[in-house]
């Protein structure tokens, strides 16, 4: 028997795969099909000292299943989002952060898809 997270929604939850996590916020989950819909917050790329910080809240809200995500713990993330979040963003998601985001996605279907 497979046990499903209980998110909330406003909960922030984290994706991660390889030297990178995706933080979002649960918009809500939809028991019914185990998926949850999540809206991208920021993107931390772990391959360099600092961390790269890419600000998504530009970005398009994701649907995907609710297991592949776990949830983020406060102290992991407040330093994080305090720094991004103390900005304004800037209309429209820069083409960096974009293709990011979409590598990123792309690297997890394709390690979710072969499992």
């Amino acid at each position: 028997m497979e046990i499903t997270p209980n998110f909330q929604p406003g909960q922030i939850v984290s994706l991660e795969h390889g030297d990178s996590r995706l933080y979002a916020e649960v918009i809500q989950v939809v028991v019914s099909r185990q998926l949850c819909w999540v809206r991208p917050l920021l993107l931390v790329v772990n391959s360099s000292e600092p961390p790269l910080i890419h600000d998504l809240r530009e970005a398009s809200d994701l649907l995907w299943p609710v297991n592949l995500f776990q949830p983020a713990l406060d102290t992991e993330v407040i330093s994080i989002l305090s720094q991004v979040l103390a900005k304004e963003p800037t209309p429209g998601i820069d083409s960096t952060s974009k293709q990011l985001l979409n590598q990123f996605i792309n690297q997890v279907w394709q390690a979710y898809k072969s499992q």
